[in-house]
């Protein structure tokens, strides 16, 4: 049957385990972009469109017929799951998605080595075009006629202008999780391939970002890459007889479901036992992927740099800092893992006594226990050195009711958040130190009463109204 509304995105909203004797366990799909759009997908009539990532996905697709896992028995709501060679995925993936892509909009390159944009590169771009193509064929086939067609992320910005071709008569949004990179550091990507990445997303009739400066940026690259006709007041571009909407779209958090995850049996043992570790004391938390992005070494420093300067806050203070793994397939992520490990040490080494544990660091996923360090937090520190949005700064306030957030500028949440946090400057250690202070000791009246206008800010567009806002943007 076809579909009038599809989601398309790179990780869908169920994975798959296989075990040694064949058997295969589904579990919920992780990350921030699949747990928003997840809240959004539960009893909708709408289609999902993902791809298999690992050998357990592969085989629980290749039992599907043509991949539609919800007609093979399984409780996933409409899914259809796209097998992709593993070689070509693992190109698409962590060579462009993730290597190159994710990079440049994340301003991350070491510029005197990297990147380099060689004979390697174009076979590895060759498999982004046919992972973005298999996208294209598949919506084309699932898509009833003048369906909307909503295509997720840097993993697909091909996937609009494709499927344009494919089905004219499609009504089609991209949406950008991520940043965008300024005109000037875009242009590090090969010239074909920037106006390549540019001329998909303007495929689509409706390009939504999470900030305004994250559209004006991508305005900015079209205009200064493409010589597109660009309107700001309007927010549309204009590229070869096509014209585009730019809408910004700030997803937030489903409150009411947040909380009420957060008082399971499993949360509260998690809280017991985090109270039992670290007693009457102050609780500076953190939860982020290791992602090079997210600043937990700087964040580290910070730290150590506040017990320097304020030894009055010995054996007062924890900082409980979670930081799960996240793509190590790729070097420069175990290295990263690797570093913030040492860091760790190397507080526990100058600090850590007897009776006072500083610094607790996780390294193995577990949310329950996430949501429990959240109730717990005197302070919630996040200091990426950029970020989309970062769902991290609005689930904390949600479920800490005088919780202090110390917040990078360069995370997309700022753009809300700003006003009731402590910005920092995410590259300034001491800066950062500061501010944890600040944040220690801050009034438990103004605590409460920043934490309350956090909460409502965070709370303002969840999943379900940012995905009809977009739904109506396409009408």
């Amino acid at each position: 049957m076809s579909s009038n509304v599809l989601i398309a995105s790179n990780r869908g909203p169920v994975a798959f385990t296989l075990s040694d004797d064949g058997a295969l366990t589904m579990r919920r799909g992780g990350g921030g972009l699949v747990s928003g759009l997840s809240e959004a997908f539960k009893g909708s009539d709408m289609l999902w469109v993902c791809a298999a990532l690992s050998d357990g996905d592969r085989s629980a697709a290749r039992l599907a017929p043509g991949g539609r896992l919800d007609q093979a028995g399984y409780d996933t709501g409409r899914l259809r799951m796209l097998d992709i060679p593993p070689a070509t995925f693992q190109r698409a993936y962590n060579a462009i998605a993730n290597s190159t892509l994710w990079f440049v909009n994340h301003l991350l390159y070491n510029t005197p080595t990297s990147p380099v944009f060689d004979r390697r590169f174009r076979r590895e771009w060759a498999s982004y075009q046919e992972y973005n193509g298999a996208f294209a064929r598949a919506l084309a086939e699932e898509a009833a006629h003048g369906a909307k067609v909503m295509i997720q992320d840097y993993h697909l910005t091909l996937a609009p202008a494709m499927l344009r071709i494919e089905r004219p008569d499609l009504r089609i949004s991209h949406f950008s999780h991520t940043p965008w990179a300024p005109p000037a550091y875009f242009s590090l990507l090969p010239d074909d391939v920037a106006a390549e990445v540019l001329c998909g997303i303007l495929g689509a009739d409706h390009a939504g970002f999470l900030t305004a400066r994250w559209a004006d940026a991508f305005m900015d690259c079209c205009a200064a890459v493409l010589g597109a006709r660009v309107d700001r007041a309007a927010r549309t571009v204009t590229y070869e007889g096509r014209t585009t909407r730019i809408g910004v779209h700030a997803l937030g958090v489903d409150g009411a479901a947040l909380r009420a995850r957060a008082a399971e049996p499993d949360v509260e043992s998690r809280l017991t036992a985090l109270r039992e570790q670290v007693g009457d004391r102050q609780l500076i938390v953190r939860i982020d992927r290791t992602e090079l992005s997210k600043n937990i070494v700087r964040g580290l420093m910070a730290y150590r740099e506040f017990l320097a300067e304020h030894p009055e806050w010995h054996g007062k203070v924890v900082h409980l800092a979670f930081a799960y793994p996240s793509r190590h397939d790729l070097p420069e992520y175990r290295e990263y893992t690797a570093a913030v490990q040492r860091c760790a040490k190397e507080i526990e080494d100058a600090y850590a006594t007897d009776d006072w544990d500083p610094l607790i660091l996780n390294v193995h996923d577990d949310y329950p226990r996430s949501l429990a360090a959240y109730r717990l937090a005197d302070v919630l520190l996040v200091n990426p050195i950029r970020d989309g949005m970062n769902l991290v700064a609005k689930e904390g306030p949600i479920l800490s009711p005088h919780c202090a957030l110390v917040l990078s500028r360069e995370a997309g949440a700022a753009a809300e958040l700003g006003g009731d946090s402590l910005l920092v400057n995410p590259f300034d250690i001491s800066g950062t130190a500061a501010a944890l202070h600040e944040a220690l000791i801050m009034p438990d009246d103004e605590r409460r009463e920043r934490c309350a206008r956090l909460r409502a800010a965070a709370t303002a567009l969840p999943p379900r109204l940012w995905l009809e806002e977009q739904l109506s943007a396409l009408s």
